[in-house]
Formats: structure tokens, sequence, C-alpha cells
């Protein structure tokens, strides 16, 4: 005997085309399984058992074969026996194709599916018909409380089943599923609309409360829930005027209260359509493990709350002259750092210009703004989870580049170390990549430092896991800052002794070179001690 379905299934014609495709050495092996694929084991009564629809496919008199779907309620497939599936025909169209097939040609193929998680079952059989008479059968098969009308029965003999790969398989949710999703965030909404009822937007105007000291005040106009730890805000005028004009990539430094009393600054890309004069959105990711900023703003960022915040700035622009002259736009995103991408692509888009976005997060129902990229972008759009194994390929995405094709990255620094590594491989220039961090690299060969700042007349001691910048901000040192991964040199100090590793994107390569300059938020020493001019 022999694998059946493959016993079945495999005619002399489709072994000539695995031959040819040199794929029948490993469907041979198959064949020889000894009656394998035919007795219904746990796991197919399981996955029938939980199907609510299927396809079958019957033959015709004139030898066509002829598709229909089926389906009702959870359950309403019954496994009758190891070798016996069966089910009630509900009523539908009344053309009756498939029965009027069934009554000359027996044979039966069915095809089940698990859209979510990408499996599918197939099954070979022989059918037969259970009218209105045999009563006993029919109660058996509608052993649910669907409460439609039933025309009769089928009963199919298994001759042979096979579980196909789940390659091409594209994730679709039913409406119980989505439901169970969103649980957690209609909880969440809840809670949020329970304070914010609470909250008196009218007498916080009257006082004239204000978080922050910036010179742009902006009111909290919209909050809601992009995934589980995602959350996005909307910020308008104070008083109802347009915003000033941002560019794709731009960032805005908003105040937050810490646990502490203590105001701080946090930067955030603005993710809305830089077309946009009335609104700019911000997505904060709650950081678990964080330094209490994201906790500070999704506790305090009610609706109505005025923030005077800093005004936007931009160290992550659009190479408008190298696409205007034809190059494509190649964008990056890992995990939330599509925030900047996402605008990016909206600009390109609306100059006509050619892109492609590569977005890669741990699973598709975490990554915000997924499923907005999909329709606006369609195939432009490649998605990577972790969750289902599908991971960026740097090499493949680097090499299939034309030779004056941008690349922007934002995401991890993991993420941009290892493109900008590829790329020096490959030896793409530099000024082709074109990226953003979300924090300050940390050499991982770095190694404690003492710094003398001359002008505050204080030596500091900085941990090897820490920037020089913070251990400055630590003792009280004030200093200009914006960006704080190297991005802006707002920071940029004169350097009066020891050797620096310049780390930073901001500084020119001269500037760099003469040692003259240092970026403190990024950039290390190449000497046991540094002395700086502030």
């Amino acid at each position: 005997m022999a694998h059946k379905f493959a016993e079945i299934a495999f005619t002399k014609a489709v072994k000539q085309v695995q031959s040819e495709q040199n794929r029948r050495v490993g469907y041979a092996l198959m064949e020889r399984d000894q009656d394998a694929n035919y007795l219904l084991n746990q796991r197919e009564a399981n996955f029938i058992a939980t199907r609510d629809s299927f396809y079958m496919a019957s033959v015709s008199e004139t030898n066509w074969p002829y598709v229909q779907h089926r389906g009702g309620p959870i359950g309403f497939l019954n496994v009758i026996d190891e070798q016996t599936i069966g089910f009630a025909d509900y009523s539908g169209n009344r053309q009756y194709i498939s029965t009027g097939n069934f009554r000359n040609n027996d044979r039966v193929s069915l095809f089940l599916m698990d859209y979510p998680s990408q499996t599918r079952l197939k099954i070979l059989g022989r059918i037969s018909i259970i009218n209105n008479a045999d009563t006993d059968t029919l109660m058996q098969l509608d052993s649910t409380d669907f409460r439609v009308s039933v025309e009769w029965g089928f009963i199919i003999q298994v001759e042979a089943f096979d579980w196909n790969c789940p390659k091409y398989i594209t994730p679709r949710y039913t409406e119980d599923h989505i439901k169970n999703l969103i649980k957690p965030m209609q909880a969440e909404n809840i809670a949020l609309k329970a304070t914010l009822a609470e909250y008196n937007v009218n007498q916080q105007h009257s006082t004239g409360e204000m978080l922050g000291d910036g010179s742009l005040k902006l009111i909290v106009s919209g909050v809601r829930q992009l995934a589980s730890r995602v959350r996005a805000f909307e910020l308008k005028d104070l008083h109802g005027n347009d915003l000033p004009e941002v560019s794709a990539g731009s960032h805005i430094q908003v105040p937050v209260k810490l646990a502490n009393g203590k105001l701080e600054w946090r930067h955030y890309s603005i993710c809305s359509n830089p077309s946009r004069r009335d609104i700019y959105e911000i997505a904060v990711l709650n950081e678990i493990d964080g330094k209490g900023g994201s906790k500070a703003i999704y506790q305090q960022y009610q609706l109505g709350l005025v923030v005077a915040c800093r005004c936007p700035e931009n160290y992550f622009h659009l190479q408008h002259q190298a696409h205007e002259a034809g190059a494509i736009a190649i964008l990056i995103a890992g995990g939330i750092g599509i925030t900047p991408i996402k605008a990016m692509a909206q600009s390109l888009q609306s100059k006509g210009i050619p892109l492609t976005i590569h977005y890669a997060g741990k699973n598709i129902e975490e990554m915000p703004f997924s499923d907005r990229l999909k329709k606006a972008f369609g195939n432009a759009l490649s998605l990577y989870s972790s969750k289902e194994n599908k991971r960026l390929n740097i090499k493949k995405i680097l090499l299939s580049a034309g030779q004056s094709d941008i690349f922007y990255l934002c995401g991890p620094n993991r993420l941009i170390d290892a493109f900008i590594d590829e790329a020096r491989k490959l030896n793409i220039h530099p000024d082709r990549l074109c990226f953003e961090r979300f924090n300050a690299i940390i050499d991982v060969e770095a190694k404690p430092i003492t710094v003398t700042l001359k002008q505050s007349g204080k030596v500091i001691q900085v941990k090897a896991d820490e920037t020089i910048l913070d251990a400055m901000l630590a003792v009280d040192v004030t200093t200009i800052y914006s960006c704080k991964t190297g991005e802006c040199r707002s920071c940029a100090v004169k350097i009066l002794a020891g050797e620096v590793l310049h780390l930073d994107n901001a500084l020119a390569k001269e500037e760099q070179n003469d040692q003259k300059l240092m970026c403190p938020c990024v950039s290390r020493a190449k000497t046991s001690a540094l002395t700086l001019d502030i």
C-alpha cells in the first residue's frame, strides 16, 4: 500500500511534471509510506471541528470541475468516525449543481482553511446524499443550534487527506476573532472615558493650567489606541490657528512631568501627514522599562490638557533633489520607528515619487499604522512579523536597489547598525543611508572616563553605560541640547584636552578630524580623560 493521498493525486501526468521540476525524488519517498493519510486522527478531528466553512469540488457529466462554498456555525462539519465525515446541507441558491454532480459521480474534494494560522487541509472522498426520510442521520448531522432549514445531508467516506504548506495563505480574521483582539483596548478606552468624564476642560482653561514652558502652546484634542502599547495623541493650536509648517521627518519636543516632579522634554516624530496644518499627531510607545517619560505622558496627556511645547525641528530630511533626479526612496522601519517613515511615505506619495516600504515588528496586530499603510501603499509595502518568522533580508534590500536610490531608516540601533555594516561591505556610499535613532549609541567597548568641565569647575565620572551629556545633566550642569542622538549638534562643545571618538552624524568630517568640537550626547573618549570648555 502507500500514502493514500499521493496514490490518488499523483497520476502519471503529475509525476511527469514533478520529474521535470526536479521534485520527483522527494514525492517518491512520500508514496512509499505504509497506509498513510486515510484515517483521521485527533489533529484532523480537532481542525475539522473548529471550521465554520470549507470549499467543496465535484465533477460534472461534462467532466468540468465545480467548486462551491459551504458554510455554517462552527462544528457543522461532523467527524463521525476515523474515516467518515458529514454535514447538514442548508438551503442555498437552489441551483443544485453540486448535488446533481454527486448523483452521477460520487467523487468529492474538500478544502478546509484556517486563515489566521495559515493552515489548510485537503480531503478526498466519496459522497452520498441523505434525504429527509432518514431523519435519524439528519438529526445527527444537524447537531448545532443553527436555525436554518436543512434540505438534506451529505456523508463522505474519506479516501485520503493531506496538509498543505502555509505559503501564500493571507491571514484573515473573523468578526469574533477581531472582537477578542480588541477587548483589552476597549476596556482601556472605557477606563479613559471614565477618567475624562471627571476632567473639567473649562476649569482648566479658566485657571490657565499648563504643562511646560515652550513657545508653542497646543491642546490635546484627540487620544486613540493604535496597539496595546502604542497610543496616538493629537495636538492642536490652543486658539485654533494653523500650526507651523513641518516637513516629513520632523519631530516635536513635548513636556512631561516625571514621578519625582521634575519637568523634562521628550522627542517624538510628527507622524501625521506633513501637508496638514490643523494638527500634529505623535505616537507614544509605553516603555515598561523606560525612564518614566512615556508612562507620564499616558497619565497626564488627557483631552483638553494644554502643553507648551518647543517648536518642531527636523534632522531627518528627505533628499528631494535626488528623488527629483529619479532616485527611488526605500523606507525601512522597525517597530515604533514607523512614525517618521509613515509621514515620509505620505509626502513622497503626494509628489508622485516611487517608493517601497519595509516595516518590521513582533506581530502585525501590534504594528502601528500597518492597516492604513496597506490601504494606502498596497504592494509597495512589505510587512515582516517575527511572530510569523518573517524577517528583513538586509542584504537583499540593499542589492535590489538602484545605484542612486536613497535608503531611509528608523528603528532600534541594532537594525540601523546592521544596515550600515552591510552597506559598508557592499560599498554603498554612506550618503545614500539616511537614518534616525531612538536612543544614543553606547559603544559596547566603552569604558568609564573622567571628564573635567572647566567653566563649571566640576570633575565628573562617566560610567561605561552612560553618555557624557547625561552625566553632565545629573550634576545640574546647564547646557544646551536637543535630540540626544547625535543628529542636531545643539550640544556641541569645545574639546580642551583628550582625544574623542566621534559617533555623531551632525558634525562635519573636518570638524571631527580637527578634534576641536564634540557632541557629548553620543561621542566618547579614546583617552581615559577629557577636558571640555563648559
